[in-house]
């Protein structure tokens, strides 16, 4: 008896390991934090491994039951500071971090092998947190994006925003939500202003290609915005109310609730811009005019309506997410009185929908394998309607005219899925990988009405640490795709970090990159059809990818003393695209898209934060040089330069719970070169311009209530001109809208939480 006895108590002791949680709490509210990263090292049996807390903040440790002596316990979060503690193998205990006030580190997962710091990262990535994001008021993508060096925002006051990055724009830039393509583009660009900021925690941004991981159209850059799945509170309701004195009206509300490891959230808003003429004035409030030219609007009205389903539940090691969006919007375009009597006038309204659900399943399989498998089908529709409108009996009638109305529909059905070795200590890890794309495209302006393209892929890369210092990052990607041929598709990524004289609060890292990107032909651009008595221009079935060389370099320096912080980049790229799709002139009187141009950009870029205590400093500047394609066989600069500039300032008075925020940017001259009817050469230059932001933040009974107050665009810009220069166009120029000159907005934020 006493033999059984001991060996039941042998199991059980040497099963200990498996019943062992941690759980960790923020110091500053008493609440569990979930997604946590806690890594547990045994470097005594050369074992090591990363565990996620769940909703509650508590991870089950598992695969330590061999360990004899102590463990190493790291335990990171966005926003608080490293912990690193020795504890048993069998050692349950409870873990309180202290929100983090000078450090710079966050975590990031974008082309990552499983979520890791950015210091870490072989890519350099770039990182906008969602205190950035709030202090500045932002709306949209678009809002955000205009504080960021190495990009150039254009504005179509129908069409919407549009972004270039690296000097590059259109349709080779990559934009994902939480890894999704968003779908959707018109002549090649995403609206940034219909992608609300109401629910991100984070924005990630990796300059040059990342076709190996994403594809095609990942060839300048890659923006992905990654969204809220966690909730410290049991149940939480959350609502947003913006004002802003150009006539934006805004409302976002949120509820949530979590039990366990489960997580369910429903949110949902409207956003309202009733127009803006170039004289209004702050706070201008539109009175009801009808048949006059006021009804004409230079920044046209805009309705939005938004809402997302998210459901969330934690397995020992992995997460599965569901998330369910919909989004509704109307621009008006109100067209001026017509002669001779002015009773009637031209209306266009631009409606787009778009409907997106996908699942994702991450997390550690086992000890040394992280998972992540999404799946989403996207559909994106707009519909663009002319009327006559009779101003004085307010009725209205389509137009006759077939190319006054437009119907455009896109499904996109996507699948992607990596196994990754994750591995710490070991000197080589890999990643393989699939991604499946099937896009469909309907309209009358599409051939036969429906056409359907597939892209088939599997990637994959290694790892390789010949010394800790140094990670050699190789990567491939092989194509089949059903319209046409698809090149194989490499990458290299190099990084070397060491710390200076042995000093950890001293580091610098080196990050060299060469990634072979491209962009396939759109479905537009295959297969586009609009014939009548205005226009003939067809696609081209016969269109071959986009391809791309991109060099990177950058190098960053990383002190921290105490409560201090220091962080300075500097990196250079470069960048040639073969093949590039370009509408030209087929016959006398057909247009087509053809395999014509190519392009280059070049630049280099600086930027410096500091910080210490509760103050943080950011400064930069950029300079890229853009290729000029009539520089080939006209008299004309290879390359046109542009200079940017950047300074944001951000304290936090934590004794008054109160944030003050600033955000400058210059954007320099912009020049290019254009030919002329009788065939001769001149120069343009788009005006520079200053921007800035200002904002102070409080909050109010224990962070129930946040209060914003500031103001956007205090240099008033409203439009910039576009000079010719040269004797015949030297009068001429051609205004292009920037902003709605300088605005003032209030946020008031309410959060009903109830705590565990």
């Amino acid at each position: 008896m006493r033999t059984f006895i001991l060996i039941i108590l042998t199991l059980i002791l040497s099963n200990k390991s498996f019943s062992q949680r941690i759980k960790v709490i923020s110091k500053d509210d008493g609440q569990p934090i979930p997604s946590a990263h806690i890594f547990i090292q045994d470097k005594a049996l050369n074992n090591e491994k990363y565990f996620i807390t769940d909703t509650g903040g508590v991870a089950l440790i598992t695969d330590f039951e061999n360990s004899k002596g102590k463990v190493l316990v790291t335990i990171s979060f966005i926003g608080y500071k490293k912990l690193t503690d020795s504890i048993q193998a069998t050692e349950n205990k409870i873990y309180y971090l202290i929100p983090e006030k000078t450090t710079l580190n966050e975590v990031v997962v974008t082309a990552q092998y499983a979520p890791n710091s950015p210091e870490k990262a072989v890519h350099k990535i770039r990182i906008i947190d969602s205190k950035k994001i709030e202090a500045m008021g932002a709306v949209n993508l678009k809002d955000v994006l205009s504080n960021e060096l190495n990009i150039r925002l254009s504005q179509d006051n129908v069409l919407g925003s549009s972004m270039s990055l690296q000097g590059i724009s259109g349709q080779n830039v990559k934009i994902l939500i939480d890894g999704v393509p968003v779908t959707g583009r018109l002549n090649g660009n995403i609206d940034i202003s219909q992608i609300n900021m109401n629910n991100v925690e984070r924005i990630e941004i990796i300059e040059g290609p990342l076709s190996v991981n994403y594809g095609t159209d990942a060839l300048g850059g890659t923006i992905n915005i990654i969204t809220k799945k966690s909730q410290k509170e049991t149940f939480s309701i959350n609502s947003s109310n913006y004002y802003e004195s150009n006539g934006q009206y805004n409302f976002t509300g949120k509820i949530g609730y979590r039990k366990k490891k489960e997580l369910i959230t429903v949110s949902g808003g409207r956003n309202y811009f009733d127009g803006w003429r170039t004289n209004d004035k702050p706070f201008h409030v539109e009175q009801k005019r009808i048949a006059d030219s006021l009804r004409f609007k230079n920044w046209k009205p805009k309705e939005q309506y938004f809402g997302t389903l998210y459901y969330g539940h934690y397995f020992k090691k992995l997460k599965f997410g569901y998330t369910g969006d919909y989004f509704y919007e109307q621009v008006t375009n109100r067209g001026l009185p017509r002669l001779p009597y002015y009773e009637n006038a031209f209306d266009d309204y631009y409606n787009t929908k778009r409907i997106n659900n996908s699942v994702n399943l991450n997390g550690q399989i086992s000890k040394n394998y992280y998972l992540n498998v999404l799946a989403a089908y996207n559909h994106f529709q707009r519909v663009k309607n002319t009327y006559f409108k009779d101003l004085t009996t307010l009725d209205q009638v389509l137009t006759e005219n077939a190319s006054d109305q437009d119907t455009s529909v896109f499904n996109d059905i996507i699948t992607r899925g990596t196994i990754s070795r994750t591995k710490d200590s070991a000197k080589f890890n890999y990643e393989f990988g699939y991604d499946i794309n099937h896009e469909t495209a309907f309209g009358i302006r599409i051939k036969n009405s429906k056409q359907e393209i597939g892209d088939y892929a599997i990637f994959s890369s290694a790892e390789y640490k010949p010394f800790k210092s140094l990670i050699i990052r190789p990567g491939l990607r092989a194509i089949y795709n059903t319209a046409y041929k698809a090149p194989l598709i490499p990458s290299i990524n190099i990084k070397y970090s060491t710390s200076i004289k042995g000093n950890d609060n001293k580091t610098v890292a080196v990050r060299f990159s060469y990634a072979r990107g491209f962009r396939s032909p759109s479905l537009k651009e295959l297969y586009f059809y609009f014939v009548d008595i205005n226009h003939n221009i067809t696609g081209n079935e016969n269109l071959k990818a986009e391809q791309s060389h991109n060099f990177n370099l950058s190098s960053s320096y990383n002190k921290t003393l105490g409560e201090r912080a220091w962080k300075i980049d500097l990196s250079l790229f470069y960048n040639t695209i073969e093949n590039m799709i370009s509408l030209a002139q087929s016959s006398a009187t057909q247009y087509s898209y053809f395999n014509i141009d190519k392009f280059q950009t070049l630049g280099a870029q600086l930027q410096n934060e500091y910080s210490i205590k509760h103050f943080k400093i950011a400064l930069g500047g950029a300079y890229i040089g853009r290729y000029n394609q009539l520089s080939e066989q006209h008299s004309a600069e290879r390359f046109s330069y542009s200079p940017e500039g950047r300074f944001n300032l951000f304290y936090e008075w934590h004794k008054q719970n109160m944030t003050f925020a600033l955000f400058y940017k210059y954007t320099g001259k912009l020049p290019t070169y254009a030919l002329s009817s009788s065939n001769d050469v001149y120069k343009t230059t788009m005006q520079d311009y200053h921007t800035a932001d200002a904002s102070i933040t409080r909050t109010f009974y224990k962070k129930k209530l946040g209060l914003t107050i500031g103001a956007k665009n205090l240099f008033d810009v409203k439009n910039i001109t576009g000079v010719a220069a040269g004797s015949a166009h030297s009068s001429g120029g051609n205004s292009i809208s920037v902003g709605m000159g300088r605005t003032y907005f209030f946020k008031l934020d309410i959060n009903l939480n109830t705590k565990n």
